[in-house]
């Protein structure tokens, strides 16, 4: 089966600075790949080549079958960033009912509302939810369009546990579903629990890539993290 996601040999220097350095990895349909880092790793940065919000000075990226950024690949993915400013003034009804209204067969906002435990908070406007709740929010606006490769980016960062619990659950049936998930996250006990391959990532390359089953036959996980990668900026 064609993979969903590749990424080949990408660089990018942003403010001078080299951010992502020779990166390639793959997603596939039905699998969920969990991308590892310290702060400034290149998490976000990749994720942002990978849906045409940068270009990159080497390399290439085909989402889905299609260029990164073009119309036909951002048809079909679904993106879940670390922060969504823009909502700020919208109801989370509101804005899941408009984000449904632009694709043909969208899942339906009450079932998201209630599978995400949105419901006791979907008529507060966006501004005033707690970090955790809009985390939720945001989760649900990058699945509504019923996406075939989704990227979420830290998606359990701010939560409880109840609701990470949820987080992971709906991940699983995305992957049941056959979508191509690629998240980033801190959480190593988060990567072995969901993931079928982790890539991770120091400095914007690639130092180890593999199953968890691969990647810990011999040492944690927290502890190749460790051995692998430096501390992260702390911005």
């Amino acid at each position: 089966m064609p993979a969903a996601l590749t990424v080949a040999d990408v660089r990018l220097s942003l403010g001078g600075r080299v951010v992502l350095d020779g990166l390639s990895l793959t997603a596939a349909p039905g699998e969920v790949t969990a991308v590892l880092g310290p702060n400034g790793a290149g998490k976000t940065t990749m994720i942002r080549c990978c849906t045409g919000l940068f270009s990159p000075d080497h390399g290439h990226i085909e989402v889905l079958g299609e260029p990164a950024g073009s119309p036909s690949a951002n048809a079909q993915i679904g993106l879940m960033p670390q922060a969504a400013g823009a909502w700020s003034g919208v109801k989370p009804v509101e804005l899941l009912g408009y984000l449904a209204s632009l694709y043909a067969s969208p899942l339906r906002p009450a079932d998201l509302i209630a599978a995400l435990g949105i419901g006791s908070f979907a008529s507060t406007p966006y501004r005033r939810l707690s970090g955790g709740q809009q985390q939720l929010v945001n989760l649900a606006g990058a699945i509504v369009g019923r996406p075939e490769l989704v990227f979420l980016d830290e998606p359990t960062a701010g939560l409880d546990p109840h609701a990470r619990r949820q987080v992971w659950t709906l991940v699983g049936e995305l992957r049941a579903a056959g979508v191509a998930v690629l998240l980033t996250t801190h959480a190593m006990d988060e990567a072995e629990q969901l993931a079928d391959r982790v890539a991770l990532l120091n400095a914007g390359r690639k130092v180890a890539a593999g199953t968890v089953a691969e990647l810990t036959a011999e040492k944690g996980l927290e502890e190749l993290f460790l051995e692998l990668t430096t501390p992260g900026d702390p911005r």
